[in-house]
């Protein structure tokens, strides 16, 4: 053992102190070190924070925030009937969530949401290692905070700089709101596919019911949608929905969110969805004529981003039976004239699996009426298909046709028209059934309008056959000519005036009048000539003859005065042919100007719209009835009697089915052209009119009560329940008892007061006129 004081020993404890120091030196250089490299990150990250956070929005404006809204249109009974909107969006609170959506959503996108400040720092570091390893960009990571930054100010292109921003919006997000408003932020922002926007609309479109009523595999389904809507739409891919419905069930089980029967039993139950189309398409042409207005007033922007509450006077119920009503309408027409064929095959310019009609795109219903392609015709049946059903057309479904099988009249490739009978929804995986018959779409098209007498209120409205393919209202914007419909105009003037009386005798023989152009010779629908008439007869069975006599005395100019006091704004030539109809006059203007009658002589103005508010609920307009004053009680009562004698006895007895105080009126131009009939109750006014676009013929004995009656009649029969105990006011004339009545049930010989002669007494059984 060295001594301590030896020389070696000395040098060697002498030379610690010195070593000490270099080791002290030298951690301090690595510290020092450290500290320039932590400011260097420091700095950069701060630089890169202020570069990446220049452009980016003030968070205090999601305080004011609120997304664009659908502009909705309601029924009188508070239905959706339509909506306009860029987006497909219903703005809900918080409490309209239920907790079983917030519990399904947050476990399959965010399951520390509660915890978090904004970003999750496992995750973004887990995705950002997957990235570099994968060289991709395909891991996430993104919490709801930062998906709801990115949707709300954010591309959705995916790259470095971006996923920066996301967190720094995240982070201020966290900062100035509670979880709960975060939530309901993204519930109300997040895209669910389909045009949809939000949870809230998200449950209104998929399932048809509001969210707050959602079942547990109802809300997983719509927390399989953020992550890809169309990859897991459960409309177009529903197999992909439920792996990742049963992968939300999976994780809100591992969350303790829902116990393992409750999970089991939702995994077992398929997908049954309810999907609303937009509901515009019940009413397409009352809620176009709305959506002008609006733009007109209000502006574009205003109507589709502003969520304005728009409150009409439609009644759904009334216009579900006027559709119903009009096509069958249109089915008996195209039946009554046989098949034409003249089909438009699709193999001329595509293959089969590409063809999507128009009509697609709509909520199939029973009852309804679509077009449908042949996909298959082999022996007794053809196979068509339509939107996501498959039918079968065999020899009952074309009996009508005349044909025996489907292969004497389709081939593979065939556009048919088709009524849907019933619909048969088919398990997953498999195409859904369908029951049709076999129907014809030769070009004619049908337009109805139904007005509250005492309101305005237009309570059902159809512009044509198929909005899709054409946006033509023949409602409010067709000048049609009316036919005898014009005849209560003739009659009007004269009985406000005192020229005649329903007590008075009229002669129906052939006549020539002396017009401006030359003689001119009329006769009647049938080419006979009844004689010597009560004037209720000559009404009730649409006599030309007597109407013009009438009119000549009355003066042409003058029962165009009263046309025009009536509403109708059309200009109307001073010819006595007039008369009988030959006056263009859009249904709008004639279903209107008819209120007048069971009115006491008061008009009213139709309405669309009873009120509009903003979002918020502040009035922006409310319209009250108007009305203007035509002609006299006393002259609208009788004119109401005469035109109730046209259902009792005349050319539209077919409406005393129904069984109710009716009136009204039959129209048909010539060469069966046009088909009106305009008729009321003594609480709704309701006109139809049939024919083709271009002036064509609808056939031989197509009146107005053969092809639009029916129509007017199978409405009303919704229309009158619950109006039982309605009745007209009588006129006076028949309220006084020592006042003679005219028998109208037969009509004696009677002699001509011109010339002395004896006129014929109609037939016992007089064919209908119009």
């Amino acid at each position: 053992m060295l001594p301590f004081n030896t020389p070696r020993m000395k040098r060697l404890f002498s030379d610690i102190p010195s070593v000490t120091f270099a080791g002290t030196k030298l951690v301090g250089r690595v510290v020092f070190g450290l500290l320039v490299i932590a400011s260097a990150a420091i700095g950069a990250l701060s630089g890169m924070f202020i570069v990446y956070s220049t452009d980016l929005p003030q968070i205090g404006e999601l305080e004011r925030y609120r997304p664009n809204a659908i502009t909705e249109l309601y029924d009188d009974q508070g239905h959706v009937i339509g909506s306009f909107a860029l987006q497909r969006r219903v703005i809900a609170s918080y409490e309209d969530f239920p907790k079983v959506l917030r519990d399904a959503v947050i476990s399959i996108e965010d399951k520390d949401f509660e915890k978090h400040w904004g970003i999750d720092l496992q995750r973004v570091l887990g995705a950002a290692y997957r990235d570099i390893v994968t060289h991709s960009r395909a891991q996430g990571a993104s919490t709801l905070t930062m998906q709801l930054s990115r949707n709300l100010f954010l591309s959705s292109e995916r790259h470095f700089s971006r996923k920066i921003q996301e967190i720094i919006l995240a982070i201020q997000i966290e900062r100035r709101f509670t979880k709960p408003q975060i939530f309901t932020l993204y519930a109300n922002q997040i895209y669910l596919g389909h045009g949809v926007y939000g949870f809230a609309a998200g449950s209104q479109y998929y399932f048809g019911k509001p969210a707050k009523e959602l079942t547990l595999e109802e809300a997983a389904v719509l927390a399989s949608l953020p992550k890809s809507p169309t990859q897991y739409s459960p409309v177009t891919n529903p197999q992909n929905t439920l792996r990742r419905k049963n992968l939300v069930i999976n994780a809100m089980l591992e969350d303790g969110k829902i116990t393992a029967q409750q999970a089991s039993a939702a995994k077992e139950l398929p997908i049954r969805l309810n999907v609303q189309s937009a509901s515009s398409t019940v009413a397409p042409y009352f809620v176009e004529e709305i959506r002008r207005y609006l733009e007109k007033k209000y502006g574009s922007e205003e109507v589709h981003q502003n969520g304005l509450r728009v409150y009409t006077t439609l009644n759904l119920e009334w216009q579900k039976a006027a559709n119903t009503a009009a096509l069958d309408g249109l089915a008996a027409y195209e039946r009554r004239h046989g098949w034409k064929g003249k089909l438009k095959n699709v193999l001329e310019s595509q293959p089969l699996q590409s063809y999507e009609h128009p009509d697609w795109s709509e909520l199939m219903m029973e009852g309804g009426y679509v077009h449908a392609l042949v996909t298959e015709v082999s022996g007794n049946f053809a196979t068509v298909k339509f939107s996501r059903y498959m039918a079968i057309i065999g020899a009952p479904e074309i009996a009508w046709t005349g044909k025996k099988l489907p292969k004497d009249l389709l081939n593979v490739g065939d556009v048919v028209y088709v009524k849907i009978i019933s619909l048969i929804p088919a398990p997953p995986g498999q195409a859904d059934r369908a029951r049709v018959t076999l129907e014809q779409d030769s070009g004619t098209q049908v337009a109805l309008m139904a007005v509250d007498n005492a309101s305005g209120d237009i309570k059902a409205m159809i512009g044509g056959r198929d909005f899709k393919e054409s946006q033509f209202n023949r409602a409010t914007q067709a000048l049609r000519q009316v036919g005898s419909s014009f005849k209560p105009y003739v009659y009007t003037a004269a009985i406000d005036n005192d020229f005649i009386s329903t007590d008075d005798y009229i002669l129906d023989t052939p006549t020539t009048f002396m017009t401006a152009s030359g003689p001119y010779s009329p006769s009647n629908y049938d080419g006979k000539f009844w004689g010597n008439l009560p004037l209720r007869t000559a009404f009730a069975n649409s006599r030309n003859i007597p109407a013009l006599k009438i009119a000549e005395r009355v003066t042409i100019k003058t029962v165009i005065e009263y046309a025009h006091k009536f509403g109708i704004t059309s200009n109307i030539p001073p010819y006595l042919p007039v008369a009988l109809g030959s006056a263009e006059v859009t249904l709008f203007e004639q279903t209107a100007a008819y209120t007048t009658f069971p009115n006491d002589g008061v008009r009213v103005m139709p309405r669309y719209i009873r009120k509009v508010t903003d979002y918020d609920g502040h009035i922006r307009e409310e319209n009250f009835t108007e009305v203007r004053d035509v002609i006299s009680s006393k002259t609208a009562r009788t004119m109401t009697s005469l035109l109730q004698s046209v259902i009792q006895q005349g050319t539209s007895t077919a409406a005393l089915k129904l069984k109710h105080p009716l009136g009204g009126k039959t129209g048909t131009t010539n060469d069966f052209t046009d088909a009106w009939f305009v008729g009321f109750s003594p609480s709704i006014t309701c006109g139809v009119w049939i024919g083709f676009d271009e002036k064509k013929t609808l056939g031989p004995k197509e009146t107005g009560g053969q092809a639009a009656l029916p129509v007017w009649i199978e409405f009303m029969k919704t229309a009158l329940q619950g109006r039982d105990n309605e009745t007209f006011v009588k006129p006076a004339e028949e309220l006084d008892p020592l006042k003679p009545k005219t028998v109208l049930t037969s009509v004696p010989p009677l002699s001509d007061p011109e010339s002395g002669a004896v006129a014929a007494a109609p037939p016992k059984s007089a064919p209908r006129k119009n």
